[in-house]
Order: C-alpha cells, then sequence, then structure tokens
C-alpha cells in the first residue's frame, strides 16, 4: 500500500488524521470488482424478509474476514463493529438484505432462479428493488474502512438489515427489530446513512430531499357489515357491496378535496376488495384493503382520522356499521437538514463533483429505515443506476417489477459516499 500522507485537523479539541485521497481512491479502485461480484452473487440468490439465512451467513463471515466483529440480531440481521484509532463519534451506514416474491424476466447471466415461501405459497423470489447492490456497497465500504481503521476517529456500525419489505403474517421484523434488540444504542449511534439504489436515476448520480424524503406507509383495512339476501330481492338486504362502492369513492375526496398537495403529497388507494360466493347472493360482508402515503406526521393523523369518519358515516347511512384498522408500516423517512447540510460535500467527493449530486422531489415510496431515525439524525439518499439501454426516466424499469435491473458499473460510488461519509463527519466534530 502506499505511504499515507495525513493532514491534521483540530475539532473541538480532537486531532482527526486521514488518509490522503489518492491512498482512499487506490483502495476504492481494488474494491470494485469485488463489490461488483458480490452484487451479482446476491442477486443470484435473493431470500425473502426474515429468511436471509444464506445472506446472513455470507455478511457476517465477509465481515469476520475484514477483522470487524459482528453479532446476530432481528433473526437474520448482522450488526459490525468497527473501532476506530481515535475517539470520536459513533456513525452507522445500513443496508436491506431481502428480496421480493416476484419471478425475474431478465436475461442476466446471474438472474435468479430462486424459490421460497410466502404466506404458506410457493413463490419466486428476486432482487426487485436493489437491495444486492445495497449489501454489496456495504460489504465495500465495511473494507475500506477496516483497511484505514487506525486512521478513523469513533466507530463504525454497520447495519445489514432483513425484512425491509415486511416480515412475513404476524412476525416481527426488519429495522424496528433490529432497534428492539440493541442495534443503535450498542454503541449508541449519534447518526445513521442508508443509500438506495434506483433503476431510473443517472447512472452514478447521487440524489436527496433534506426533510420529508419517503413517505410513510399505513396499510388500512374496512370491514362492512350487511345483511344476506338472495340477489332477486335486493329490497331485503345491506348490501356491503354498494356500500363499499360508496366509501372507496369518498375515500378518493380525502386527497382530492381535503389536502393542500402543494405542501404535503397523499395516496390513498385501495388495493383489494373481497365480498361474496356466488353471484345471486348478496352477501353479509364485504372487506376493502389499501395502503396511505404521507410526508408529514400531522396529516398522517388527519387522513387516519378522516377515513374512520368517512367509513362510518356512510355505513351508518346505509343502515349498518363498517370497522376501520390501521396498522403503521413504516414512519416518514426523514432526512435531517442540518446533518444533510454537513455532509453534503462528502456526497458531493463521492459522486466526483456537485454537478452529479441532485436536489429530488418527495418519494412516496416508503422505508423502514424511517425507524432509524427516530434514534439518531438520518440522512438517506438515492444512487442512480439506470442502465445505458434505457433512454430515460420514463423508459427504465420499475422497481417491484419482473423486469428490474440496474447497471451496477458505478456502485463505487455507493461505497465512496459510505467511507467518506464515515470520515467526514468526524471531522465536523460530535453534535
Amino acid at each position: 500500500m502506499k505511504k499515507m500522507i495525513t493532514f491534521l485537523l483540530l475539532v473541538s479539541g480532537t486531532v482527526v488524521a486521514q488518509p490522503s485521497q489518492a491512498t482512499l481512491e487506490q483502495l476504492f479502485k481494488d474494491e470494485n470488482a469485488k463489490v461488483i461480484n458480490w452484487r451479482r452473487y446476491f442477486h443470484e440468490f435473493p431470500e425473502l424478509g426474515n429468511r436471509e439465512f444464506n445472506t446472513c451467513k455470507k455478511v457476517e463471515e465477509t465481515l469476520k474476514s475484514f477483522g470487524i466483529s459482528t453479532r446476530i440480531v432481528a433473526k437474520t440481521g448482522v450488526v459490525g463493529i468497527l473501532k476506530g484509532g481515535k475517539p470520536g463519534p459513533v456513525v452507522a451506514l445500513r443496508a436491506d438484505m431481502d428480496g421480493l416474491p416476484v419471478e425475474e424476466r431478465n436475461n442476466l447471466a446471474f438472474a435468479s432462479k430462486a424459490k421460497g415461501e410466502y404466506n404458506g405459497a410457493a413463490v419466486p423470489v428476486m432482487h426487485a428493488c436493489g437491495h444486492d447492490s445495497h449489501v454489496a456497497m456495504l460489504l465495500g465500504a465495511a473494507e475500506v474502512l477496516s483497511k484505514i481503521k487506525n486512521d478513523i476517529s469513533g466507530t463504525v456500525v454497520f447495519l445489514f438489515q432483513p425484512a425491509e419489505e415486511g416480515p412475513p403474517g404476524t412476525e416481527e421484523g426488519g429495522a424496528p427489530l433490529m432497534i428492539k434488540e440493541g442495534a443503535m444504542d450498542n454503541p449508541k449511534v449519534d447518526a445513521v446513512f442508508g443509500i438506495h439504489i434506483n433503476s431510473k436515476y443517472d447512472l452514478g448520480k447521487i440524489y436527496y430531499k433534506p426533510g420529508s424524503t419517503m413517505a410513510s406507509s399505513d396499510w388500512f383495512t374496512i370491514k362492512v357489515k350487511g345483511k344476506q339476501s338472495h340477489g332477486a330481492y335486493p329490497w331485503n338486504a345491506i348490501d356491503p357491496i354498494v356500500v363499499s362502492a360508496e366509501i372507496i369513492q369518498a375515500l378518493q375526496t380525502i386527497v382530492s378535496r381535503n389536502i393542500d398537495i402543494t405542501k404535503s403529497p397523499v395516496v390513498v388507494s385501495v388495493g383489494k376488495i373481497q365480498s361474496g360466493v356466488r353471484s345471486n347472493i348478496i352477501p353479509e360482508e364485504a372487506i376493502m384493503e389499501g395502503t396511505i402515503r404521507t410526508l408529514d406526521d400531522q396529516v398522517q393523523k388527519y387522513v387516519h382520522e378522516k377515513i374512520k369518519l368517512i367509513a362510518k358515516n356512510i355505513a351508518e347511512a346505509n343502515g349498518t356499521t363498517a370497522e376501520v384498522m390501521i396498522d403503521t408500516k413504516t414512519l416518514v423517512t426523514y432526512s435531517d437538514p442540518e446533518l444533510v447540510a454537513r455532509t453534503l460535500p462528502s456526497l458531493e467527493t463521492a459522486a466526483g463533483g456537485a454537478a452529479n449530486v441532485k436536489l429530488t422531489n418527495w418519494v412516496t415510496g416508503a422505508e423502514d429505515f424511517s425507524f432509524f431515525g427516530t434514534k439518531a439524525p438520518a440522512f438517506y439518499f438515492f444512487l442512480g443506476a439506470r442502465d445505458p439501454q434505457f433512454a430515460s426516466f420514463e423508459t427504465a424499469p420499475d422497481h417491484h417489477t419482473p423486469g428490474f435491473m440496474i447497471n451496477d458499473s458505478k456502485l463505487d460510488v455507493g461505497v465512496k459516499a459510505f467511507v467518506h461519509l464515515v470520515l467526514d463527519y468526524a471531522k465536523t466534530g460530535k453534535k
């Protein structure tokens, strides 16, 4: 390894030494092929949430080979701890690891042929949201940081998280279970960072949004009680399907007539309705399920109350009742504006200049990274990975689809971002 050239900075009474940029660039160059190989390995062998047994084993073994201490949390999650050579803050870096019950339809040499079980059914499994690349980038950062650990001021916590897409059934999992089992408290984290790959954004560029970055996610269920009768005599029934149709129509007015969407976007979507067994029987119950996405905690509470009020009043107007259940899956993913301002230069260095770091809009997708943000200031950002065969944002494949694919040639930007965030956060001093 080339001789390290260090510089000294006096911050809050602490002397901080760092490797030279030339040394770091050589380490990044040496790491790049490994990161791509790891990504393709995990892509070929994806596993569903809380079932990431092979992924967990591979990650733990790899971290140990770097001299990083590990412990297993949240069933199949891995926490790695790297203590630097000097005192300083505790910085956490997070990558999610789970795949999705999606059948891959790509001609990649490393396309997934994996199978799994989801809610009792056999399903194909695919990394259709890029979590394979997240694991690979964080492993790459872990190895680079392990090679310069004597120059690190503070401690790095590597959070390899299972079940970001949600644990199966009623199982606990994901970020909440990692937090419950002490991943953010032992040692206590001062700041946490996460990256999400994006198949539509420009290759190699970083995108960020201070404040509310990604939406909260609530699942709701509305059960409408009816009175069953023969379909030929509807006047003897209370038709829960008709009542449900009224409720579904009225729910759309929450967004179109009640929310100032210029200040905070909101989504209310009904994705499932189930009722009846025969065409000539008016059933006694209808059940609908849907999702709520908001980017403001107060708006989220308002939407919850509005859904309950609409369902209750429409049901009563039809002489029946409706039961509403709302389950919060994730909170708003919030990128702390002060932390963003302090660390944005790190991303600019990683991406090759400020021109390659772009402000983006709110994302109405959700992330349970949001829970880590309740324990420490957080910053969540995106790395573009649109393959050149797709000419534009609109033509690139969506996440969570069989055709999802990324170009992995710029994963080194994510590795660099993680490493520079660790080194530069210590320079600015713990606040």
